[in-house]
């Protein structure tokens, strides 16, 4: 917040906010350009001037009225010169040795209030030199030579020329020293306590260092060469204080980071040439021996440490001034470290550090910052040259994929009028090269934008087709890593281009990829992640020439996308290094992370997944076939994540949390540290305990089941005992089943009551095994259980049953387990008893496949119960996911509510579990964005009340029969039993097209509201699943006036009727935010009903409201759906 007032005092002054633009900002924008400002600055397209800008800022009042606006880019106004050779020209006409392309920007865009416009640019030149440290001028320089406004005129000055005439055009700049200019650096002195000691008062926690007075008066009176201080002062008023020590604790250091990158931090051999600089690079086959300190350099240490730093919040963006004073302190020495707690906020001077990467079994509670010395000299970025490619050779010769860029490299040269043409560029400081990029002509746009949430960060219309790139090769030395931004920065000015875009693949996808990346975490700290969007499953025979281009619908490897734009080269994220620490690869837990990775504005550095399996693979369609899914994440779902490039991932299931040193303890004895750990394990199934029962004598099931311990196997591990719980199970299973069962004449016992146990018999049946050979045995429904069927539907119940029969399958109803006997081999179990209604069951097994005793993994459960955590029956949290420990979280079935709640009927695992991922991540952002707020304490009547959540519940799987099921419905509590409407209402809600016989079953059920509630589908063919979600929660007038054509006979068939190309668009995944739009049409019309206009007038309106906004949604997404005809089209 500030104050801008006018110069004739006429009016109050006004309070403003500085502030980036944002495209809502255009039309106010667009009503402030004057005649005069249309003359100086051309013909403005406002929207694209805010797309193509580097920096747009805009300054507006309390009520958001825009007050001013500028805009700048890195090149001059219109057509002048070219935006690549801008630099050549100003310096051959104009005296601006000091400009480059670094420190500059040109204005190309001044509006404002006219009262307040020489308020207002002295307002945004300030915040623009403020926000952007290494700018030092701005200029403005166009083909319009026009008379200034006063309020420019008082901000620029002519630029010197060198050429007579020289080039008709005008020509000012701005400096930095006008505005906000450089600190000064000098020595810090007693008389300078009392201002540090205010500064440590207002900005840290540090004044219990110094509750003595006397002990930072010390610090400064015992300064010398080795332990100097510092400080920076503006107007000789004090705004910063440092304190540098060459006493560098090295062992801590070497324990808990990887040094190898610098040296560790020493002297590197001195190479012949003595002027040369000493650079450091890490290259992949370099890695391992540099991070054990081990490697060819000298005793001497080549690092000083920042012990103290402390800095007004007005001036932190300035601290990097204090960088070249302490270099120039230590003459000797190329690195300055420092280390900053993981929980504080990454302040603006460690913007211009290099985090290096802590140890795994590191347990420092800090991290670790690098400067090196060359970061103090320009880089300049400029088109490649053949005379570069020994640079380039030597630069990239250890990496993975050099021959690859390389190649490409040679190409360039080359320029093959054939290939797709290739640009590349590299950075240079001192003449040598220290870093390259080359980019391609991106082919496949209209597939990443069908595919890939793209605008939500670009309006695509103002961007031409050649003005999109994609990144094929990046390398850039480490100790230049500040200035990764820059060079992206430049490639776009150099190349003409306005986005860059970058794939990554997932590793089982790598074999097809040969783009060569060094380091990955340089590009993703500048890029942001762009959200995949969800898939329109087109039934392209029907359409034939009305489906969408074959460049949309063809099949490609998934991959992530990363998206760089002009106007986020100048953005930094805000960086959290809070260790978060994951258990458990659910879809709660990925859900979980997918949100925090797609922060566009925020870069998590300690995002760790702690599972079982490591992270989710890709496998086979068929290796999934043993369990049902939710369908919240697939293979090709999770490839299309950046999760495995954000995420680190520690295979093992975590056995012990302790809570005072904060790290979890995985299996494989791996100690993972957090600062915030989240518990969504979700539930599994458990290698059954037999009752150890003599089945000689007679005894029922109820008292079994009343006594039975719900416990674990506690004997040796079985071979062939397989309980499947994951995909990563299914797919050993499938590859024991394989080896030791498929081609043998024993039986096979599947063991459970629910869904899963028939989609793995449906498996079974796939692998060849007879059904004859297969034995399901259901045990008794659990006691309370308001159904003992796993279907909701009894027709679906019926048809299942009628496969398993007619497959031979024998099923054993009412059966609990009572003993497991081995045989001569103690590790394979040969026969299993069960108890029975009537006498009592013995099978011959070769495999037993455990699908019961659901419930907390016992590890997940000893780790709860022995860190103290209140667990009862389940984890115990709150309504904001918290444990009896602020630092834990949890979520998902492995959950429940506390019983203050009194909700014994609702738990996370009445919800879909992506959604209360999602949620928990809402609920902990604010904690590490800065943009939200901490939510207030709740009241206590709103404190005791759960969170409910609206999404479907999701369920599939293949059944026996060759089935395809899918059931989609509402959540509903656990304990209650659901209400049953009258037949008639039943009976006008429900709509069903098909029968199981014939492989076509439809059950679609509507609300109250007559909204969609329920669908079930069992169908011989495969379901267009992403197509059937959509419709959950859709108002039956959205699906073709469902009820009244249903009741009047013309629906025949649900399959064929969600397959038209009408529906296609209520399938989109933009089609809910057309939805609100008409929302808000109706509402607004509604409101207008107490006007005095005649109703007629009224629906006349709102009917061509809709139909416009209806036009403007199929015409903004015609490229998904060019099956509709839009206006211009017919």
């Amino acid at each position: 917040m500030s104050t801008v007032t006018p110069p004739d005092g006429g009016r109050e002054e006004e309070t403003v906010t500085v502030r980036r633009s944002e495209s809502a900002d255009a039309q106010g924008i667009d009503s402030l350009i004057s005649p005069e400002a249309a003359e100086l600055f051309g013909s403005v397209n406002v929207l694209q001037l805010l797309e193509k800008a580097n920096l747009a800022v805009t300054v507006a009042n309390e009520e958001d009225d825009i007050v001013a606006h500028a805009s700048f880019l890195d090149h001059p106004v219109g057509e002048l010169v070219d935006q690549a050779d801008w630099e050549l020209f100003l310096h051959q006409n104009f005296s601006t040795e000091s400009c480059t392309p670094l420190n500059t920007l040109f204005l190309h865009l001044f509006v404002a209030q006219p009262t307040f416009a020489t308020a207002s640019v002295k307002a945004i030149m300030r915040a623009v030199f403020n926000a952007i440290p290494e700018l030092e001028h701005i200029c403005l320089v166009g083909p319009n030579v026009q008379p200034l406004e006063p309020a420019l005129n008082d901000t620029f000055e002519p630029l010197q020329r060198l050429t007579d005439p020289g080039p008709q055009c005008l020509a000012l700049i701005c400096h930095r020293r006008q505005h906000f200019p450089r600190l000064h650096i000098r020595p810090a002195r007693v008389e300078d306590h009392d201002d540090i000691m205010r500064m440590f008062k207002e900005q840290t926690s540090l004044l219990s260092v110094f509750d003595q007075p006397y002990l930072l008066t010390e610090l400064i009176e015992a300064q010398h060469e080795d332990n100097p201080t510092a400080v920076c002062e503006i107007g000789g008023v004090t705004v910063g204080f440092i304190c540098v020590t060459t006493d560098v604790d090295m062992q801590k250091l070497r324990g808990g980071f990887e040094l190898g990158d610098f040296d560790a931090l020493h002297e590197p051999q001195q190479s012949d040439d003595e002027d040369e600089p000493r650079w450091t690079q890490t290259s992949e086959k370099q890695e391992e021996t540099r991070s054990t300190g081990a490697g060819r350099f000298s005793e001497e240490l080549d690092a000083f440490s920042i012990q103290l730093f402390v800095m007004d919040k007005k001036y932190e963006m300035r601290s990097v001034d204090f960088i070249p004073y302490l270099f120039k302190l230590f003459p000797d020495l190329d690195l300055c470290v420092i280390t900053a707690p993981t929980l504080s906020p990454e302040f603006p001077l460690l913007q211009s550090f290099i985090r290096l990467e802590p140890r795994a079994a590191g347990s420092l509670l800090r991290e670790l910052y690098v400067f090196h010395r060359v970061g103090l000299r320009p880089v300049e970025v400029r088109a490649a040259v053949a005379a570069d490619r020994p640079a380039v050779s030597d630069l990239v010769k250890d990496l993975a994929l050099s021959e690859s860029l390389l190649h490409d490299l040679d190409c360039y040269y080359a320029s093959d009028t054939d290939a797709v043409r290739l640009q590349a560029f590299v950075a240079e400081v001192d003449a040598q090269v220290v870093g390259t990029l080359i980019i391609r002509d991106e082919q496949d746009m209209e597939y990443v934008r069908a595919h890939y949430n793209i605008e939500n960060f670009i309006y695509f219309s103002h961007h031409g087709a050649e003005e999109h790139a994609r990144i094929r090769h990046f390398v850039l030395r480490r100790c230049v890593q500040h200035f990764t931004r820059h060079l992206f920065k430049e490639v776009l000015r150099l190349a003409h281009r306005s986005c860059l875009y970058h794939r990554v693949h997932p590793a089982h996808h790598r074999q097809q990829e040969d783009s060569c990346v060094h380091h990955l975490d340089f590009l993703l700290n500048c890029a942001v992640p762009v959200r995949p969007r969800r898939q329109i499953i087109f039934p392209l025979e029907e359409l034939g020439v009305n489906a969408p281009s074959r460049q949309i619908t063809e099949h490609q490897a998934p991959f992530a996308l990363c998206l760089i734009s002009r106007k986020l080269t100048l953005e930094p994220k805000v960086t959290v290094n809070a260790r978060v620490v994951v258990v458990g690869a659910s879809d709660t837990g990925l859900s979980f992370l997918e949100v925090l990775c797609l922060c566009p504005h925020l870069r998590f550095n300690n995002l760790t997944l702690v599972s079982t399996h490591g992270f989710p693979g890709d496998y086979d369609h068929e290796d999934g076939a043993f369990l049902s899914t939710s369908h919240a994440y697939s293979g090709r779902d999770l490839a299309r994540l950046p999760l495995r490039a954000c995420v680190s991932v520690v295979t093992g299931k975590m056995v012990g949390i302790n809570r005072k040193s904060k790290h979890v303890l995985a299996s494989g004895g791996a100690k993972v540290p957090y600062d915030h750990l989240v518990l969504c394990t979700g539930l599994q199934y458990r290698a059954p305990c037999p009752r150890s029962v003599d089945v000689t004598r007679p005894v029922s099931n109820s008292e079994l089941q009343s006594r039975a311990a719900r416990r674990g196997h506690a004997g040796p591990v079985l071979s062939n005992l397989l309980t499947l719980n994951d995909l990563d199970d299914c797919a050993a299973a499938r590859r024991w089943l394989g080896a030791n069962f498929v081609k043998r004449e024993d039986n096979a016992v599947v063991y459970g009551n629910n869904i899963d146990v028939y989609a793995t018999v449906e498996a079974l049946l796939g692998l060849g095994v007879r059904g004859s050979r297969i034995h399901v045995v259901l045990p008794p429904p659990e006691p309370g259980a308001a159904s003992s069927s796993c279907f909701s539907d009894p027709v679906v119940e019926e048809a299942v049953a009628s496969a398993t029969e007619r497959a031979d399958v024998q099923v054993h109803r009412n059966c609990l387990l009572v003993s497991m006997k081995t045989g001569k081999q103690p590790e394979a179990l040969r026969s299993a008893s069960f108890t029975t209604d009537a006498k009592p069951l013995h099978l011959q097994c070769a495999v037993f496949i455990n699908l019961s005793n659901r419930g907390v993994d016992y590890d997940a459960f000893k780790s709860v119960n022995g860190s103290f955590l209140v667990f009862d029956s389940r984890l115990v949290i709150d309504a904001t996911f918290r444990t009896s420990d602020s630092a834990i979280y949890g979520a998902g079935p492995v959950t429940k509510f506390s019983r203050c709640y009194h909700s014994e009927e609702w738990s996370h695992a009445n919800f879909n579990s992506k959604e209360v991922g999602q949620d928990l991540a809402a609920t902990m952002l604010p904690l590490f964005d800065p943009t939200r707020e901490l939510a207030d304490e709740q009241p206590p009547e709103e404190g005791r009340l759960v969170p409910l959540y609206r999404r479907a519940k999701v369920q599939g799987a293949k059944l026996p029969g060759g089935f395809h099921y899918l059931h989609v419905t509402k959540p509903s509590a656990t304990d209650t039993t659901p209400t049953t409407p009258a037949e008639h209402e039943s009976q006008d809600r429900e709509f069903v097209t098909g029968r199981p016989e014939t492989g076509n079953y439809f059950c679609l059920h509507l609300d109250g509201y007559e909204l969609v509630e329920t669908l079930t589908c069992l169908s011989l063919t495969p379901l267009p699943v992403s197509n059937y979600l959509s419709l959950y929660g859709k108002h039956q007038q959205l699906l073709g006036q469902l009820s009244s054509r249903y009741r009047e006979g013309l629906i025949r068939d649900l399959y064929r009727l969600f397959r038209q190309s009408w529906c296609l668009a209520v399938c989109h995944d933009r089609f809910s935010d057309f939805e609100q739009e008409i929302q808000q049409i109706t509402s607004n019309q509604q409101d207008d009903e107490s006007t005095q206009r005649t109703m007629t007038t009224d629906d006349d309106e709102s009917r061509a409201a809709l139909r416009n906004s209806a036009v403007k949604y199929l015409s903004y997404n015609r490229n998904l759906l060019p099956m509709f005809a839009c206006t211009g089209r017919l």
